[in-house]
Formats: C-alpha cells, structure tokens, sequence
C-alpha cells in the first residue's frame, strides 16, 4: 500500500498511560519506514512534553480511539499543533489474540499513514462546552423525573391514588396536596378542595383517591423526595440560563428558526444543535447526518438477502432528543408529521413510526440550516393529494371485501 503520511503517531489512550508509536518515513526513501514507542502519563505536564517529542519527530497527523472521555485532555492540549483524527474503535479492530497496547498504537499508526482512518466529528470547543450543558441538563430531567415515580411508590405504599386522577402528580394542584400531607393534614375532602382549574372538576374522585393511610413514615419520605425535586429544578433553571449565556450567534438564529417545526420547541432546539452544530457543510447529504445519528435503516445484506434493517447506535443523547420530539409531533393537529405518523404507525407499530417520524424531522433541520430557511408545513393531506390513485385503489378494495360492488365517477366541478 502506498504511503500517504510521511510522519505520523498513533496513540493508544488510557486512564493514567498513553502509548505512542511515531512512524516515519525519511526523505528519499519508499518502503523503509522507521518506528518509535514510548509511554506518558496523562498528567497536564506529560502530554506536554509527549507533544514536545511529536512536534521535535516531525510528526504531522495524530490518530487516537475513542475511550470513553480519556481522549478529550489529550485532544485539548494537541488541537491546533497537529492534524487530529478521533476514530471508532470498532472500526479498527485487530486480528484477535495479538492485542497488546504496543501493538495497538501501532496499528493506529500504521492504518493512518496508509490513509485508512476515518475521522470522526469533533466539534469546535464552543460547542462541545454547550454538548456537556445540555446533556447535563438532560441527565437532571431523567433524575427528576426518577424522583417523581419514587413519590408516586411512596403515595401508593400510603394507598392514595392521585395519580390515578391527578395527570400530573407534581403539578400546581399536585405539590400543593403533597405539601399539605407533608404538614399532617389527613382529610380527603380538605385535600380535594386544593384542587385548582380544571382539576376541580374531579373533587369528588379526588376525595376518594385522597383518603388512605398515611404514617410518619410516608410524610419523611415525601418531604425528602419534594426537597429532592425542588434542588433539580433549581439546577435545571441554572443550566437553562448558562446555556442561553453561552449559545453562540448563529445558533441564537437557528434555534428561532428550528422552532418553526412541529413538535420542536427552543429546549429540543438547543439539544439538537448542540449535537450537530448550524454548519451542515461537514455532512454531503441528509443521509448522512441520519446515519450519524442513528436514524437510518441499517443495511447488512448477504447473498442477496437483506437480513436485517436494525438502526445503528450513532449518537444516543440526538436520538434520544429526536424520538422525543417526534412523540410530540405525532400528537400535533392537521399537520403533515402527525399525518406520516399515523400513516406508518398501523402498518409497522407506534416505535417504528416514531423513528421514522424523527429521520423525518432531522431531514428537515438539515435542510433548515442548511437554506437558512423557516419550516414550511406541507399539511394533513398531503399523502391523500399525492397518492391519490393509490388511496382510492385502497377504499375500493376495502369496500368489496365488505361485499359492495363498486363504480366510480367522476364528480362535476363545483359552479
């Protein structure tokens, strides 16, 4: 194979050692190329000097896998010395049995002096600092909500039922109940009267639901869980307003105009572009930021024969966002989204089509950025007006399976 890269390292990353192989090749010749290994510590000082003994060899690419955050310091300190390539372990396996940290650093060098890696997406440290906020942020929302279904057990264990009438177990009308039980209150009908709006409606299921066997015991535990959501919201609100602080310009603008899809609101935005940045130049197509995340159909075809159509993995907190953004979508009125949703959900079940509904969704933020345009609704029948002969070929066919012989004709335009 032909050599690409005439000096280059390969890093094999760990917690408190980094292995690297510097290969080069010397002016004038070929085929000979010359290796060198050597072990650092991953403290601030070493990296530098490891980057010091780099820079002095000449090197001009660095590879490293991807393991867990150990690549991030080493990157940070090498961003902008080096040509960096960040890379999929899986994609450079190793013939099992032959794995040593010697062997795989290099083995990263050698693949990357060939011109055999493929880089993965590393964003600018603006945004990889506004990726750790939102993702945090994400995390304190599953922990929040974690905390509300423990309250939920607690007022089970005590046999009352609010959330079997109550929507919401901590909204308004919710925590004010909770609180009051909190403070010995026992009455269910003093307790239903806390309802407000359209939960009064139900003060007298909520009387029933209210009147169980509350110890000492319930009240501690309902005290200390509601102190525990009240700390998760206050560092939500936190996070909300640093990420405001920090979010660039041009993310500033699309997240106005994101916020023009269904189901999308400026929360949802935020998480989204914090994962795939406003710069839609760094992906050819919209089939590939849906492969990057994770929300294209596999392809794993042999002997003709398609085995499997499983999405990849790709970027979990992205998919994540998108399949929840899609959920909203489905549930919104006279709206092109939840027209495909329905569309797809008889045939192939509600978790397909929501997957679906979000590659949908992500195809239309790529081309949003891309354009720098507004979201342009399509409408609920756009399906019923662009397969129409299809539609009708269907009702048709429904009908005379319910023994009805069928003729259609053509309607006169209206005057």
């Amino acid at each position: 194979m032909d050599i690409l890269i005439r000096c280059c390292a390969g890093l094999d990353v760990h917690k408190e050692t980094i292995v690297v192989c510097v290969r080069r090749l010397p002016e004038g010749r070929k085929r000979k190329v010359f290796s060198e290994v050597r072990t650092f510590a991953t403290s601030t000082a070493a990296i530098l000097e490891m980057a010091d003994w780099l820079a002095s060899a000449g090197v001009t690419h660095v590879a490293m896998e991807s393991t867990g955050v150990y690549w991030k310091p080493i990157w940070n300190l090498l961003e902008g010395q080096f040509e960096m390539l960040l890379v999929n372990a899986q994609h450079i396996k190793q013939v099992p049995g032959r794995k040593t940290d010697v062997k795989d650093c290099e083995w990263i060098a050698e693949l990357l002096q060939h011109g055999l890696l493929r880089g993965s997406f590393v964003p600018e440290p603006v945004q990889r600092d506004l990726r750790e906020l939102t993702r945090q942020r994400r995390q304190l929302i599953q922990a929040k909500a974690s905390v509300a279904n423990r309250i939920q057990k607690v007022l089970e264990d005590a046999n009352i039922k609010l959330g079997s009438v109550a929507t919401d177990v901590l909204g308004v009308s919710g925590r004010d109940m909770l609180r009051a039980i909190v403070s010995g209150q026992d009455d269910p009908k003093a307790l239903a009267e806390l309802a407000r709006r359209k939960l009064r409606a139900k003060i007298p299921q909520l009387r029933e639901a209210l009147a169980g066997r509350v110890r000492e015991h319930h009240r501690f535990l309902l005290k200390l869980l509601l102190e525990e959501v009240q700390q998760f919201e206050i560092w939500i609100g936190r996070l909300n307003e640093r990420i405001v602080e920090v979010l660039p310009g041009p993310f500033h603008d699309a997240v106005q105009r994101m916020a023009t899809i269904p189901g999308i609101d400026e929360r949802a935005a935020e998480n989204i572009l914090a994962e795939t940045g406003v710069d839609m130049a760094r992906f050819p197509s919209h089939g590939h930021l849906a492969s990057w995340a994770g929300m294209s159909s596999g392809n794993n075809q042999s002997a003709g024969k398609r085995k499997t159509g499983r999405t990849n993995k790709a970027n979990r907190w992205l998919r994540a966002t998108l399949v929840q953004v899609a959920w909203a979508a489905s549930h919104t009125k006279q709206t092109y989204f939840a027209a495909q949703y329905r569309r797809l959900a008889g045939r192939r079940g509600k978790k397909r089509a929501l997957v679906a509904l979000g590659h949908t969704i992500l195809v239309a933020v790529y081309h949003i950025l891309k354009r720098k345009a507004v979201y342009q609704e399509l409408g609920h029948d756009y399906f019923d007006r662009h397969e129409k002969d299809r539609l009708l070929a269907a009702l048709v066919r429904r009908l005379e399976r319910m023994g009805h012989r069928v003729t259609l004709e053509p309607a006169e335009p209206a005057a």
